[in-house]
């Protein structure tokens, strides 16, 4: 396999991703969510999507597939993904000092992209 289809491949999992992402924020807001940061990176890693909803802070992991080739979606989020979120929402809240919240949570949301329709799962607090 050559760089280029390599190269390719990468591009149009990223443009997945981020198309699943837009369509998680949508669906959050229609949800009564109101989406305050996307894509947040540090040296740690990326957060998807913070939404506040009331005076909760909500951070989102989302995961997007076009086919069930890779299996679901939720399943790429390993203990260590996990992990990995918990220790970016206290570096998030540093980077943040204005923003706080009476509580916080971890949700994932699964968007599986089926042509021009996409289904949506969202399943709070995975941790």
């Amino acid at each position: 396999m050559g760089t280029r289809t390599l190269r390719t491949r990468a591009s149009d999992t990223r443009a997945l991703g981020l198309h699943g992402e837009a369509i998680a924020a949508e669906w959050l807001e229609h949800h009564g969510h109101v989406v305050i940061d996307r894509n947040w990176r540090c040296a740690r890693g990326e957060i998807d999507i913070v939404t506040r909803r009331s005076d909760d802070l909500v951070f989102v992991e989302v995961k997007t597939r076009s086919g069930a080739s890779a299996g679901h979606p939720l399943e790429a989020i390993t203990p260590d993904k996990i992990a990995r979120l918990r220790r970016l929402v206290p570096a998030w809240f540093a980077a943040h000092p204005d923003e706080h919240a009476d509580h916080i949570r971890i949700d994932a949301i699964a968007v599986h992209v089926l042509g021009e329709r996409s289904v949506v799962e969202h399943v709070e607090a995975i941790a």
